[in-house]
């Protein structure tokens, strides 16, 4: 049984690369921004802190005047690449989409 979230392989994140269109790998981190003025930015973040806080994931996250760029990768896996960073990718794609954020 393992300790904790299992790093995925690298055929594993290829394949899930390819089901979050527009996040970038990052060596061990996957990344994207969206382009949302800063009090629209400053929403965007808290709505989606609110969601990882309830499933205990977080994202690495700027904020500029005109964008905000999300970067993930699993802490408690040694900064590698796990399912929860993919899901959560997927998860910050809805938020963004409803704040209307235009993906860069």
């Amino acid at each position: 049984m393992a300790d904790g979230p299992v790093p995925l392989t690298e055929e594993e994140i290829a394949e899930r690369l390819r089901q979050v269109p527009g996040w970038q790998r990052q060596r061990d981190a996957i990344s994207r921004a969206y382009g949302i003025r800063y009090h629209g930015g400053v929403a965007l973040i808290v709505h989606v802190a609110d969601i990882e806080r309830l499933i205990g994931h977080h994202a690495d996250i700027d904020l500029r005047w005109d964008h905000v760029r999300f970067e993930i990768t699993t802490h408690d896996a040694g900064h590698k690449l796990t399912a929860a960073d993919f899901d959560l990718a997927r998860r910050i794609d809805k938020i963004a989409a409803a704040h209307e954020a235009t993906p860069r």
